[in-house]
């Protein structure tokens, strides 16, 4: 059996600031689903800790700084819950579906360092984003989960809700493995082994295409995860 005709996690936060290293979790979404199981999803609305959600964020998924704080329950709460959440799904061997992982995963990684919780454990991560640009590399146009849905004829309701998201990008995963049979071949151990050479390889060329005009640019290239020792570093 395929890795995507089993259980898989989608994985979604919607935050404060696209730094994953400084952002904060406004929503939260991870929903199995897959493996002729029902569908199961936990959301979670925080209180960003009293802090404020910049306009531009709260355009982007429709969260006010006021609705966070009324409505918003403990975000040391929710990052614990959803770190119990996604690691229970990690040691049942269900894969964690994200879009543009690295951002997500960062930015989780963060919040646990924040509150003294343990990091996840490692994970078999599923990143349509990273996968896309290694099957389909000359594609022009943008690679949202919005124009991947486009592209793989994915419904998507409700885009930059983490809950949509999350489904959203299960279903992208789902379809590139049936319209590449080389990813449905793979075991997950192999696919997320590839993941990791492909999102390095994605982040030298970019980041030399930046070099043409900015020669001190840097693009980030470990994935699923920006390690803690590298920021400790800078």
């Amino acid at each position: 059996m395929s890795w995507h005709t089993g259980r898989l996690a989608g994985f979604d936060l919607e935050t404060t600031s696209p730094d994953p290293l400084t952002a904060r979790i406004v929503t939260a979404c991870i929903v199995q689903l897959g493996g002729q199981q029902p569908t199961v999803a936990a959301n979670w609305l925080t209180d960003v800790d009293g802090e404020e959600i910049p306009d531009g964020a709260a355009a982007v998924h429709g969260i006010s700084t006021e609705k966070a704080h009324a409505e918003g329950v403990d975000l040391r709460a929710a990052v614990e819950e959803i770190l119990g959440a996604l690691t229970q799904a990690i040691l049942a061997g269900i894969p964690i579906v994200a879009m543009n992982a690295r951002y997500d995963f960062s930015v989780l990684d963060r919040e646990a360092q924040r509150y003294g919780f343990q990091p996840l454990p490692d994970a078999v991560v599923i990143d349509p984003f990273v996968i896309d640009k290694q099957v389909d590399r000359y594609r022009p146009g943008k690679r949202t989960l919005t124009a991947l849905c486009d592209h793989y004829d994915v419904r998507l309701d409700g885009a930059h809700s983490a809950d949509a998201d999350a489904v959203a990008a299960c279903r992208v995963a789902w379809r590139q493995a049936t319209r590449y049979p080389q990813l449905a071949a793979m075991t997950l151990d192999e696919l997320h082994a590839a993941q990791v050479g492909w999102a390095a390889e994605q982040a030298a060329s970019l980041q030399e295409h930046f070099r043409k005009t900015r020669p001190d640019a840097v693009v980030e290239g470990a994935w699923p995860l920006i390690p803690r020792q590298r920021e400790a570093s800078q």
